[in-house]
């Protein structure tokens, strides 16, 4: 069993981590890793945001795993969170498409909305 003051220090230390995280002011790429996201592809989907994220060195980035997004159906789904600005929900992605949304979304500020989940419902 763990002393309060142990535990104090443990809790101490998990709000510093926690404060870092939140303080992040650089833009976080989430691709849906739940199973059924990699059964549609989302492998290949993440590899391709890290290479392109590492190939044009973007220090400001990150790039994590989520699990069940909601709409399998629309799968693999990425989402794409700057600072300032509304999510935006990439459907149907591919390694192809999201390297283009890295390309011009995270880079360049142009949302690809052919790929967003907005287009997909007009289908």
């Amino acid at each position: 069993m763990k002393t309060i003051q142990e535990l104090e220090e443990i809790r101490r230390r998990t709000l510093q981590t926690l404060n870092i995280r939140k303080d992040r002011s650089g833009t976080r790429i989430v691709v849906g890793m739940a199973t059924c996201g990699i059964a549609a592809g989302a492998r290949p989907v993440l590899h391709a945001i890290m290479d392109e994220v590492k190939d044009n060195n973007l220090s400001d980035v990150v790039v994590a795993q989520t699990g069940c997004i909601g709409i399998c159906r629309l799968e693999p789904i990425v989402e794409v969170y700057k600072p300032g600005e509304e999510k935006v929900t990439y459907v149907r992605m591919t390694p192809e498409k999201a390297r283009r949304v890295v390309r011009e979304h995270v880079m360049l500020d142009k949302v690809v909305s052919e790929y967003t989940i907005g287009s997909e419902e007009k289908k």
